[in-house]
């Protein structure tokens, strides 16, 4: 079997590196290519096909004279040894060159990796000299990406998002604006709530063995790791598993609605959690529990405004698409989400709602979306 995939990786890369004619094919600026990992990524999304992003990076000695010419000299090889449905481009510019595989059906990553590389070597080793040869350095970038483990670092590859960084990079100006709305915002929460902290904490104490406070590691902007806080709801040492499962269904459209006391409808929530505590059932019904998530905000992990950050296990269960939602924004206290129905509204229409704000986003809707929240809350729509 293992032999069978080793041939059937090389008879890939062979096809992948095929020779091709040069004649109406370009090399993309880095803007230009860019937005075709980005377009290629959503193709991907909707294909199931992955994609293989190959880059020839200068390294130590990028900006220099011999670096761009040697590049350069790379640049016709590139075009004459991969498919026309390929894309090449400058990933960063006069620096790395970049080329996309497109639409691959991998069943062994490693064999086609081994293969293509060994092919890509030697055909650079043929076309350039042993000086410029040894100013390359190649990497491989799989997408979709692994997400299937939790990890206290980044799950995700930063190599496949370079319009992301790039887009942040053109609205810093509001982004320091939201950063300061952040850090006031927060303050004069933890400021103006700091006596309902100090009771529910009490009140946690006095009514369940454990400590105030429950920490976990939740996954935050492109795909960061950190760890969150809320005012402990569940008794201790308690089995994720409940939780793990039934969000799972949710994710993959197999969860029913569970009966709420004030809702008819029910709620993609699980609701008469034993697990949870009698004090923690009130604290969820008012959101009080989220209180010490301003310290997150403080911190810079999340923000007032935001998607709700995800456990990893969750992350792990996402289909591809889904993982937008951790990608493009800073993850939030409130949202677009809980300002509109809350446990009522089925994941991938949270999911909807999370990249529409990511895409419209604007200070004046944060202010928006802060403003709706307190109605939100005393309502209690989709809570449990």
């Amino acid at each position: 079997m293992s032999q069978r995939r080793s041939d059937n990786g090389l008879r890939l890369a062979t096809s992948l590196l095929e020779a091709s004619s040069t004649q109406d094919r370009e090399v993309l600026n880095e803007e230009a290519f860019e937005r075709m990992i980005a377009i290629e990524r959503k193709r991907t999304e909707r294909s199931r096909k992955s994609f293989l992003l190959m880059l020839l990076d200068a390294g130590s000695n990028r900006g220099s004279e011999k670096t761009r010419k040697a590049l350069e000299s790379i640049v016709p090889v590139l075009l004459t040894s991969t498919r026309e449905t390929d894309v090449i481009g400058w990933y960063k510019d006069r620096s790395t060159i970049g080329v996309v595989f497109t639409e691959l059906l991998v069943d062994d990553k490693n064999a086609i990796l081994s293969a293509i590389l060994t092919r890509v070597s030697d055909t650079l080793r043929g076309n350039l000299t042993f000086e410029q040869f040894d100013q390359v350095s190649i990497s491989f970038h799989f997408f979709p990406d692994d997400w299937d483990h939790d990890s206290s670092g980044r799950p995700s590859d930063p190599a496949l998002y370079p319009d992301l960084f790039s887009r942040d990079k053109g609205r810093r100006s509001l982004l320091g604006v939201k950063r300061v709305m952040d850090i006031a915002g927060s303050m004069l929460a933890l400021m103006a709530f700091a006596p309902v902290l100090l009771t529910a904490a009490l009140m946690i104490k006095l009514t369940s063995k454990g400590p105030v406070f429950f920490k976990q590691l939740r996954v935050g902007q492109h795909g960061r790791c950190f760890t969150f806080l809320k005012l402990r709801s569940m008794r201790v040492d308690n089995d994720p598993s409940v939780h793990k499962e039934y969000v799972t269904k949710l994710i993959a459209g197999k969860a029913e609605r569970q009966a709420s006391g004030d809702d008819s409808e029910g709620i993609y929530k699980l609701t008469n959690d034993l697990r949870v505590t009698r004090v923690g059932r009130f604290l969820r019904r008012t959101s009080l529990d989220e209180l010490p998530q301003f310290l997150n905000v403080l911190k810079g992990d999340m923000s007032l405004v935001g998607p709700r950050p995800a456990i990893p296990y969750e992350v792990a269960a996402y289909e591809t698409w889904h993982r937008r939602r951790v990608l493009e924004v800073k993850p939030g206290i409130t949202g677009l989400w809980q300002v509109n129905g809350r446990g009522r509204v089925r994941f991938d229409e949270m999911v909807r709602l999370d990249l529409l704000y990511a895409r419209a986003w604007s200070p004046w809707l944060d202010i928006n979306i802060l403003a709706r929240t307190p109605a939100a809350v005393l309502k209690g729509a989709g809570a449990c």
